[in-house]
């Protein structure tokens, strides 16, 4: 019987903090909560070396990554914008290779998966990373089938996460794997999550798709919306909240968002009441409740209008399908 999970957390200089500080945090949580077996954490380099961050924060590694040996229960390479020199260094490569061998399941954070592509460990797999950085993995590694639409996908034993904080997400799901579906809710609550999020939802949310450029009383009111969705938030309410005239409010959402004021609204609902259906449980009468509508039927009709399917298949099927019509990204340069 084991008497302990190691978890090894591979950086370089470039990481993302965040990419390391999710994991870990998160498998800390579970050990104080009674993980049996618990997690050994551990933060590896090529030569032992400090990691500078990508925000300049030097990280003690504590382990000389060619010094690692025996069984890892999972290997975790992290991404940030370090990944292309990392993913070109064949020393780094060769260690991860020779690590995942000896790992029961390998992951990777963001743009992590640029290593675990170039060392070869994801030809003929499904995976994700960040929204805005999949072509770098398909122009160089035509064997690998990039989706950037999920949180994190698994496929065999390899899991791929998207942008920095789905890690919690990712590492939450590995939780739930290893120990239960109540301790990854225990773990959940104690990090102060408003919602454990399924691996299927979209990276990019409505909030986020189509950010509103140039305007700060749109980001607001977003934000606004976001946290009160069962309040008052006609377009009246929304242009007294900003103060300005509703035609001005109109004019200012098609401008910055390209809907209307009681579109966006209406949809950031329906992907909260999505995310409470698929996570919580709840009947579909106490979501609408929470998420601002008047009843369960109406509710079925913005799933319908908004995704396709009902409230019902979304709570059965096992990939949730991005809303009609989500916008396209442009993709950044790492």
């Amino acid at each position: 019987m084991e008497t302990q999970r190691r978890f090894l957390l591979v950086a370089y200089d470039g990481a993302q903090i965040i990419d390391i500080a999710c994991p870990s945090g998160a498998l800390d949580c579970a050990n104080r909560f009674g993980a049996t077996p618990p997690y050994t954490i551990e933060l590896a380099t090529l030569g032992g070396r400090d990691a500078v961050t990508s925000a300049g924060i030097p990280l003690g590694a504590g382990r000389e990554l060619e010094s690692v040996t025996g069984r890892l229960d999972t290997l975790m390479v992290v991404g940030g914008m370090g990944c292309l020199r990392a993913a070109e260094d064949p020393r780094l490569l060769a260690q991860v290779r020779r690590l995942a061998a000896a790992s029961r399941r390998i992951a990777s954070v963001c743009t992590g998966a640029y290593v675990l592509a170039a060392a070869g460990l994801l030809d003929n797999r499904r995976v994700t990373t960040h929204w805005g950085y999949g072509d770098w993995i398909t122009d160089r590694h035509p064997l690998v089938a990039v989706d950037v639409g999920p949180l994190h996908i698994r496929d065999g034993n390899i899991h791929t996460s998207g942008g920095v904080t789905s890690a919690l997400d990712l590492t939450l799901s590995m939780i739930e794997d290893d120990h239960g579906p109540a301790m990854a809710r225990t773990v959940a609550r104690e990090l102060v999550l408003y919602l454990h999020r399924p691996a299927d939802q979209a990276q990019i949310s409505m909030f986020l798709g189509a950010p509103p450029r140039g305007d700060r009383l749109v980001h607001d009111l977003m934000g606004h919306i976001a946290g009160h969705l069962n309040g008052d938030l006609t377009p009246g309410a929304l242009a007294a909240r900003a103060g300005v005239s509703t035609r001005h409010l109109a004019r200012l959402f098609t401008a910055h968002l390209g809907t209307t004021p009681a579109r966006a609204v209406r949809a950031a609902r329906t992907e909260a009441a999505a995310h409470l259906v698929r996570t919580s449980g709840l009947p579909l009468a106490a979501v609408a409740r929470r998420c601002g509508f008047r009843s369960a039927q109406t509710l079925r009709q913005a799933f319908l209008d908004h995704y396709g399917i009902s409230g019902d298949r979304i709570r059965r099927m096992p990939d949730m399908p991005r809303p009609k019509g989500a916008p396209e990204h442009e993709t950044p340069v790492p």
